[in-house]
């Protein structure tokens, strides 16, 4: 048994040596129970070790161990709230990087089903996907629109394996690195910081007005915008077992994003999933130097105002002119919690006056994890938790970092969430384009 989350150690995909590291973990999680309420993956391994007299977690089946990797979906939580991670005990738990590379161990010796491997290669193709449906919005965005369970839903999840119930994101005429390159760009007339954004495949190809009114407020506060050409972070093969995709993809942005950190300034996520990977798993699955420097110099939207805010010689703009609502509820994603950041949108909006209610629920989408019709029976209950919370809280406005979450509020309350930037963008007076 070997107790390692390195990606390039030999033992690293070796199939019984992850079983035997599963039955280790998964019998310290059992008499732990701390993380019960987190997924529905703890209350599972319970549950199956139970079931025994002495409580032995070494009897389980590989189809049972599966069972438990199957319904994690990444938030990291467990990891955030273990005593018993590398950097604090000789246990040296850490849930979520094991599941990646059980996840991966899997993926590499033939275990995931021929369905499942299919529908990683559409996800964790999320560039071409959505060059080709920005090109034919009109067309993709009927079919993204289709009622839940219609035919074409169904016909879309056959063939696609993307759940065929849960509300997906429309796709954009115009993406939004084509946008920032034709407009007529602002003289600064102090200049406050220098990023690049890194829009995600999301903001660059369906949530384009989160990029537009990032780069809005971050002018309006003396701060320098560019674009990085690199693509999506990876995270769909990551999170699918497919190690040597997310390998390649990373390692390709690293160079990217490096070089341009190197030629000065910060780089910039409004995507807490795709920060994540850049601040934590690049270092894991590439390491060296420019991984290290990418994470360094990487910030959230939120975190890199704040900073701006608080940081000697440079100050946010807190003129807000337009209008703000008395109170605004947020859902603070798990991949942002999970960074330790503190709450930086939160701070960020409360600059504007208006009272912020914080919700921590999980949304249970885990980038493509609960798009997934495979996993609905899982992501769908999730989102319903935190559908009550937020209509429990009663306010008006609703934001979230993660758009991904924000459709999955949506799709359950019936009303929609919005980016904390945007809030900020609308407060300052800033119209929606």
């Amino acid at each position: 048994m070997t107790i390692t989350y390195d990606p390039k150690h030999p033992k690293y995909l070796d199939e019984a040596d992850v079983r035997e590291e599963l039955t280790r973990v998964y019998d310290l999680c059992h008499g732990c129970r701390l993380c019960f309420k987190f997924c529905t993956s703890f209350p599972t391994l319970f549950e199956l070790i139970d079931r025994f007299d002495d409580q032995d977690a070494g009897k389980l089946t590989p189809a049972e161990q599966d069972k438990v990797i199957d319904e994690c979906f990444q938030c990291k939580l467990c990891y955030v709230n273990c005593p018993y991670i590398p950097e604090l005990h000789e246990w040296a738990l850490d849930f979520p990087r094991l599941m990646l590379r059980a996840d991966a161990m899997r993926y590499s010796t033939g275990q995931k089903s021929v369905r499942s491997r299919a529908t990683t290669q559409i996800l964790g193709r999320t560039d071409l996907m959505g060059t080709a449906a920005t090109a034919l919005a009109p067309v993709a965005n009927k079919v993204v629109a289709a009622p839940a369970q219609s035919p074409i839903r169904k016909a879309v999840a056959a063939v696609t394996g993307v759940s065929a119930v849960r509300l997906l994101p429309p796709y954009a005429k115009q993406r939004f690195s084509t946008w920032f390159n034709k407009r007529v760009k602002p003289s600064l007339t102090r200049r406050q910081g220098k990023v690049t954004v890194f829009p995600t495949c999301l903001v660059e190809y369906q949530e384009t007005a989160i990029g537009k009114d990032l780069v809005k407020v971050y002018e309006r506060n003396g701060i320098e915008c560019s674009v990085t050409e690199a693509g999506c972070c990876g995270a769909p093969w990551l999170h699918s077992g497919d190690l040597k995709q997310f390998t390649k993809v990373a390692e390709k942005n690293v160079a990217t994003l490096a070089a341009e950190v190197r030629r000065g300034g910060d780089i910039v996520v409004p995507q807490p999933t795709c920060g994540y990977v850049l601040k934590k798993d690049y270092l894991d699955y590439v390491g060296g130097p420019d991984a290290e420097l990418v994470a360094s110099h990487t910030y959230d939207a939120a975190e890199y105002l704040m900073k701006v805010h608080k940081d000697e010689g440079t100050e946010l703009d807190t003129e807000f002119s337009g209008e703000i609502p008395e109170s605004i509820t947020y859902h603070a994603a798990c991949h942002l919690r999970a960074q330790n950041i503190g709450f930086k949108s939160r701070d960020l909006m409360k600059l504007t006056g208006s009272k912020v209610k914080v919700i921590q629920q999980c949304s249970g989408i885990d980038g493509m994890w609960g798009l997934r019709a495979e996993n609905e029976q899982f992501s769908i209950p999730i989102a319903e938790k935190l559908a009550e919370q937020i209509t429990k809280a009663g306010a008006t406005v609703v934001t979230g970092d993660c758009q991904l979450a924000n459709t999955a509020i949506e799709e359950q309350t019936g009303s929609p969430s919005v980016h904390p930037i945007q809030f900020i963008a609308r407060a300052y007076g800033i119209d929606p384009e």
